[in-house]
């Protein structure tokens, strides 16, 4: 629902130690402005603490708890532990960040007895407590942790973006979504607030829902998100028409992200053009942790905006919000080149690098196409994922970002249940994830079945589900689908003359049939049938679908296309 504007009252950050209590506040002073710091020396005085500020509306950003709650003479026994005391804290809390600290005498011995709770999620960070001032290194984590719980959880206090409407319908959930993947704050206003009326009133013309006010844009009506991504990012035709640039990537997830980096760091002039939000599928997990040099993970969105600051650093320009409809030659000899074409404008780039990625599949289920955006989303949909607190929600799907979507909704949802097809989720996803859905009370595992039909009134509010040895129907109450059905690739904008395999990837290197081979030579690695264009990520055939190797592939191919320039 909108939100109404209003003072707030600070999130609190409690601190649980016998021993180390006073000095852990007084570390954690330096955030004592914007947060309310409150000291607990007991498991049993932190649970008083964080049920009596949640009964009063409060919100707990982040419970730090000392690896021994007890005395330091007192032996500790399994069933009274930090990691059972973070078991009773999250019945309460559920959205807050989770942190272990240990003086250095019990870091190493503590860390032994508590690896294992960190692997299962359990907890989000095991600190060593400051031994000096200034210690950077322990407030860098402190700081990464409380600005995902301010990203994911806490409503914005600075608003880069206004919407007006006065119900969330498919549209206005789009463009909240879109905003949220690309990291700008915004806030959603009903129209019979101060703030909505006054956006109401500053709009010309017919008022449709939702408005838009942003510093880029006078107050207007969109009619898609790409309308707001094209106002916001700038369209493709912005570009001038004489300029022939020497890489154009088409698609910003982290294959793209990384062709740009490493393409415009070594010179090459490099345009990005995204059909939706920076990031791709990989920019709406809410948190990646098996991402190398990550340790305490990363979420979709930090990363690819991260990533695409860094391209920008090197002067790579992004048009987001643009779909691409063709690519085309022109010219002859040392003046040809490829034609990028898009509604919002044409590209013209000696060398192109296919990173448009994969869609997830689309449920074909009564019910399901009606209630989309109301109830029903495909994919993690961030924003949504705020708005399911207290209900029952479904996911459906058994890889990495179904796992992550379920434990992010969890920390919000009332119970979450992730269902497949299979037996089991180990056979489709990482055994990180197994683990914390394992451990996390809030999610179960329906196996061997799916979901036929989805229903409610203006909303979802139930879905029937079969049972798949016995084909038996069971209808259950659920507020929010969330559909992570696996992959298909967005290619239909792709020339016939790029080879692609039976279900629509595209190949490459040896791959490519021979009769595309040119000299009876294969093309390189990542290379097309088509001279001068590239494939990488989860749009090529054999690609691993998973954050680092589409990584790995964005950067390999900046000297394949460094090799094409050269010889052309």
């Amino acid at each position: 629902m909108p939100q109404q504007s209003g003072q707030r009252k600070p999130p609190a950050i409690v601190i649980v130690s016998h021993d180390n209590a006073a000095f852990l506040v007084d570390e954690f002073g330096r955030y004592a402005r914007d947060y309310d710091i409150r000291p607990a020396t007991s498991m049993s005085a932190a649970t008083d603490i964080t049920s009596e500020i949640e009964a009063t509306g409060g919100q707990v950003a982040m419970l730090v708890a000392d690896s021994s709650l007890f005395p330091s003479d007192v032996v500790q026994d399994e069933q009274h532990n930090v990691l059972a005391a973070f078991h009773t804290w999250r019945q309460v809390v559920p959205t807050a960040k989770r942190l272990v600290v240990a003086p250095w005498e019990r870091f190493l011995e503590d860390a032994n007895r508590l690896r294992a709770g960190l692997a299962k999620g359990k907890y989000d960070a095991y600190l060593l407590m400051p031994r000096g001032v200034r210690d950077e290194e322990f407030h860098t984590a402190i700081c990464e942790l409380l600005s995902d719980w301010g990203s994911t959880v806490a409503q914005p206090e600075i608003e880069t973006v206004r919407l007006v409407a006065p119900e969330q319908d498919a549209l206005t959930l789009g463009i909240r979504d879109f905003l949220d993947r690309m990291g700008m704050p915004h806030r959603l206003y009903s129209p019979d607030t101060e703030i909505g009326a006054g956006i109401v009133g500053r709009h010309e013309g017919e008022t449709r829902w939702p408005l838009v006010e942003s510093p880029y844009h006078d107050v207007w009506a969109p009619e898609s998100v790409r309308e707001v991504a094209g106002a916001i990012y700038g369209r493709p035709d912005g570009i001038d028409l004489d300029t022939v640039m020497d890489l154009c990537i088409v698609g910003a997830g982290p294959a793209g992200l990384a062709a740009a980096v490493y393409g415009a760091s070594e010179g090459l002039s490099t345009v990005v053009v995204e059909a939706e939000a920076v990031g791709g599928q990989a920019g709406t997990s809410s948190m990646i942790r098996n991402y190398l040099g990550f340790p305490r993970g990363i979420s979709g969105m930090r990363l690819a905006q991260r990533a695409r600051n860094q391209a920008i650093r090197f002067g790579t320009r992004f048009f987001t919000g643009w779909e691409v409809g063709g690519i085309s030659a022109e010219g002859e000899g040392t003046s040809r080149h490829h034609v990028v074409r898009t509604d919002g404008g044409d590209v013209r780039a000696r060398a192109v690098v296919i990173a448009s990625g994969v869609a997830y599949r689309k449920l074909r289920a009564p019910g399901i196409e009606d209630l989309t955006g109301r109830g029903v989303y495909y994919g993690s949909a961030m924003t949504a994922a705020r708005e399911m607190e207290g209900y029952d929600v479904v996911v459906v799907g058994g890889g990495n970002s179904a796992g992550q979507a379920a434990i992010h909704l969890a920390r919000f949802a009332k119970s979450v249940t992730i269902m497949v097809r299979r037996h089991g989720l180990g056979e489709t996803m990482s055994q990180y994830l197994v683990n914390e859905i394992e451990w996390n009370p809030r999610v179960t595992v329906a196996s061997r079945c799916e979901v036929s039909a989805a229903g409610g009134d203006g909303r979802l509010e139930w879905v029937d589900v079969k049972d798949c040895d016995t084909d038996e129907v069971v209808r259950r109450n659920a507020e929010g689908l969330f559909l992570l059905l696996g992959a298909e690739p967005k290619c239909d904008w792709i020339p016939s003359g790029v080879a692609r395999d039976p279900r629509g990837f595209v190949l490459t290197g040896r791959d490519v049939p021979k009769a595309q081979w040119a000299d009876g030579l294969p093309p390189e690695s990542l290379a097309t049938s088509l001279p001068g264009v590239f494939a990488v990520g989860d749009v090529r055939a054999g690609s691993m679908k998973r954050v680092a190797a589409a990584s790995g592939e964005g950067s390999s191919v900046v000297p394949l296309v460094h090799a094409w320039l050269g010889s052309a």
